[in-house]
């Protein structure tokens, strides 16, 4: 089989919503590159955040992840 007929994927890049955001839109991209709900998301933050281990996760992604192209 040929497979040249095909077209090449782009690979998924984790970065920021510019659509499904609350503050800065890491959660929501975050949802977006894993296919999942932002709802679900937000809240497994708000529960690590409980513990400050979801408040520097968010600060971290917040720099490190880059704005929507």
């Amino acid at each position: 089989m040929n497979n040249q007929n095909q077209t090449p994927h782009e690979p998924r890049r984790l970065m920021k919503s510019s659509t499904n955001k609350k503050l800065a839109g890491v959660c929501g991209g975050l949802a977006e590159y894993f296919g999942l709900d932002a709802t679900l998301i937000r809240v497994i933050f708000a529960l690590f955040g409980v513990f400050g281990a979801g408040i520097l996760a968010y600060i971290v992604l917040l720099i490190v992840m880059p704005k929507p192209e």
